[in-house]
């Protein structure tokens, strides 16, 4: 059994009996509330969501985030942007920085194997949701939103401790649909869903009994026996498996919200189609919050360099601090953010002459080729700049390594066009979606 990966340990462990009490009671409290007073579900979901915070954390921790809940509220009230940031990363930092984070943490008396995952996630998923409601209350026009609102958005449980994050503005309007009517073939496809997720958590178990992927990194002299292909696939396979893992944990939350009638933001994008920065991330659900409330809202359009780089800045200044200030997450931090806007230098570079005429005469064809080109240089410096988030400092090195330099010309080349070959399939298949939705809707407008 692969002991390094502690994650899937706890979630299937420690966390399971956890897991299935609290979401099995969750549904059927949610199924009689649908039936009986579908009108009070969102009270229904706001009172056993804190019935059971209250039960599995104690009294001190429900004060402590109904504390910061209400510090948030009174805050959002003056209805400034500047003010909801200051204060939502204030209270943030509380929980990420010493000494703060320990005399919050010794506030909540007893002790037990998961109050340390379990207070820091509901904790920092409930500042992240706190400052969405109050940035959006900045953007209400008519009065505010009302402090209940705000436990109703917060105490949903399936979303507490674990995310994913729904801002504000999607969760109040889903929630507040008053008589919520599911689409053809909903719980078919929600059925669908649930046993695709039970073969993951099935392939997931058995990699994690047998393959190793994690352990084997973390043993450097077994590493530098590896040929370069298998490195390669080994850091590659590294990244899957993470993937994997998100996609089942956030999965399984989806669908008890889908049976909810919610629409929660979807699992991560698979890291084999990811060839490009814009698009890279774990958590969808946080990717949504940093780019409505931060990227997008100083990058704009993502077309001006000074913005790009005061958003991507900022951005990746936000995660590190939800991540947890510490060396390993600003080298990555640094390396993404490098990442995105040297996207946009080598764009706005091909822009100009005598580049930009030369693509101008390409087929559409050779143009992508050329472009899958870069697409591959691209896919493994995400599959590096973020190995070494996963695994060690050393081993993104020492993997960087063999295949540039030590692996030059025959493996740097050959992995880079394997690479590119895959890179065309991807952007070939997202060539035939686009036109599949375009024909899709060009049929709605005729009808």
């Amino acid at each position: 059994m692969d002991t390094a990966d502690f994650e899937w340990v706890m979630w299937f462990t420690k966390f399971r009996n956890y897991i299935l009490f609290a979401f099995t009671g969750h549904v059927l409290f949610a199924k009689v509330c649908s039936l009986s007073a579908p009108q009070h579900r969102s009270i229904v979901y706001m009172g056993y969501g804190m019935l059971a915070v209250l039960s599995i954390m104690g009294v001190s921790y429900i004060t402590l985030i109904l504390a910061h809940c209400v510090l948030l509220y009174t805050v959002s009230l003056v209805k400034e942007k500047w003010l909801c940031f200051a204060a939502g990363l204030g209270c943030l930092a509380t929980f990420k920085v010493e000494p703060f984070n320990s005399w919050q943490n010794g506030l909540v008396t007893g002790t037990f194997e998961l109050q340390d995952i379990l207070f820091y996630g509901g904790a920092g998923f409930t500042i992240m949701r706190a400052m969405s409601f109050g940035l959006e209350n900045t953007e209400k026009k008519d009065g505010n939103y009302s402090f209940l609102e705000l436990l109703k958005y917060n105490f949903y449980l399936p979303f507490f401790f674990f995310g994913p994050i729904m801002t504000f503005d999607r969760f109040h309007a889903q929630l507040n649909v008053k008589d919520p009517v599911r689409k053809t073939n909903e719980m078919w496809n929600i059925q669908v869903h649930a046993m695709v997720h039970l073969g993951a958590i099935l392939a997931v178990d058995i990699l994690f009994h047998y393959l190793y992927i994690l352990t084997i990194p973390s043993d450097m002299k077994l590493v530098k026996n590896l040929s370069d292909w298998s490195l390669a696939g080994l850091a590659y396979f590294n990244l899957v498996y993470d993937w994997v893992k998100a996609a089942v944990m956030f999965g399984v939350i989806n669908i008890v919200s889908r049976l909810d009638h919610f629409d929660p933001p979807q699992p991560p994008k698979c890291i084999t189609m990811l060839y490009v920065f814009a698009e890279t991330h774990f958590d969808r659900g946080i990717n949504d919050w940093l780019c409505r409330y931060v990227y997008d809202y100083i990058g704009e359009n993502h077309d001006n360099i000074k913005k790009e780089l005061m958003a991507t800045v900022s951005t990746f200044a936000i995660t590190t601090l939800w991540l947890g200030p510490c060396d390993i997450v600003y080298i990555w931090s640094c390396c993404n953010c490098f990442g995105l806007n040297f996207e946009l230098w080598v764009q706005k570079l091909f822009q100009l002459e005598p580049f930009a005429s030369q693509e101008a005469i390409m087929s559409e064809g050779m143009s992508r080729r050329l472009r899958a080109i870069f697409g591959a240089a691209n896919f493994w410096a995400i599959i590096l700049y973020n190995v070494l988030s996963l695994n060690s400092l050393e081993f993104a090195d020492y993997v960087a390594r063999r295949l540039i330099l030590t692996g030059f010309p025959l493996t740097t080349f050959s992995v880079w066009f394997v690479t590119y070959c895959g890179v065309q399939l991807i952007k070939e298949r997202e060539r035939w979606l686009a036109i599949e939705e375009e024909a899709t809707a060009d049929k709605e407008k005729t009808e």
